[in-house]
This record gives C-alpha cells, structure tokens and sequence, in this order.
C-alpha cells in the first residue's frame, strides 16, 4: 500500500515526531494557550520583553508545578490499594505525572527564546513581546494541523483543524490590540 501523505506531510510528521515527548500533547495546547494570555497581558501595557519573560517563566512554572501535583494525585487515586508499595507508587504516579505534563514546559519554549531575545537586545521589546505573542498562533495552528493530519484527515479538515486550534492563540492578540 503506498503511503498516503505528501513529502510536505512526512516531514511535517519528522518534525512532530522528533518534539513529541512533551510538544504534541494536550498540556502543550494547554501551555501554549496559557504562555500567550500571559505575554498578551503582560505585555499590552508596555512592559519590557524582560518583564514579560520572568512573568511568563514564574507563571508556566507554578502551573507546571501544580498540573504536576495535580496529576500525580489523580494517578495514585486511579491505583488499587496494595497494588505495589507506596513508595513506588508515588514514585511511578510521579513520573508519568511530569513526563504528560512536559508539554506545558515545552510550549513555553519558543516564546520565551524570543522574548530572551529582546531582553538581550537582540530585537526591540516591543517587537520580541508580539512576535512572542503570534508565535503561540503559529504553534497553535501546527498542533491543530498535526492532529488531524495524524488522523488521516483530507487537507480541508486540517487546515479546519489549525485555524480552530490558532484561533485560541488569535483571541489573545486581538485582546491585547484592544486593550493597547
């Protein structure tokens, strides 16, 4: 059977792939939904690519911290009583609490190396904090775009898919060009 996707696509998919431990997951949505409100806010009042930058890393991190917490309390809720000893337990509900919240770090990635930009003057603050913001639509639209696309959906759904997906990411830069 030959294989249905474009070059496009398999490399789109390659991409995917190789980020996937933490990039392609629902806390990855989540993260960058939450790193673009926080830049979007952060930023509409001026605030230097520095400022924004240390909000959004103190903000990711304690949110990261409780979807964490929060996961691991769900797992070991989820084991039967004497299934293991309850240092393995924690241990293991733990573990697969972080590795399916990585997602919500690495959204964050991206944006932040922008904003670092700015704080380092590499480009103006004003130019890192909405390039920062647009990069969480962009991100956004290619998670959209690769869960249909891993769906086997014909083009139309996909690009459906990333619109709808972006579109989360759009509402904070008209909110922020509102409120600028």
């Amino acid at each position: 059977m030959s294989n249905p996707h474009t070059a496009a696509d398999r490399s789109i998919l390659r991409i995917h792939h190789a980020l996937r431990p933490g990039f392609g997951t629902e806390a990855a949505v989540y993260g960058t939904i939450l790193v673009s409100g926080l830049v979007a806010v952060s930023s509409a009042h001026g605030e230097t690519s520095a400022v924004v930058l240390i909000t959004v890393a103190a903000t990711v991190l304690v949110f990261w911290g409780a979807h964490v917490y929060a996961g691991t309390l769900a797992r070991l809720g989820a084991r039967p009583e004497g299934s293991e000893h309850d240092s393995l337990k924690i241990r293991r509900a733990f573990r697969e609490s972080i590795q399916h919240s990585l997602g919500m770090l690495s959204s964050a990635a991206i944006p932040t190396l922008i904003l670092l930009a700015g704080t380092n003057r590499l480009i103006p603050d004003d130019l890192a904090n909405d390039v920062a913001l647009w990069s969480g639509v962009v991100i956004l639209a290619f998670l959209g775009y690769v869960a249909f696309l891993r769906r086997g959906s014909p083009q139309l759904v996909r690009i459906a898919g990333a619109l709808a997906t972006a579109s989360f990411g759009a509402v904070f830069v008209i909110l922020k060009a509102l409120v600028h």
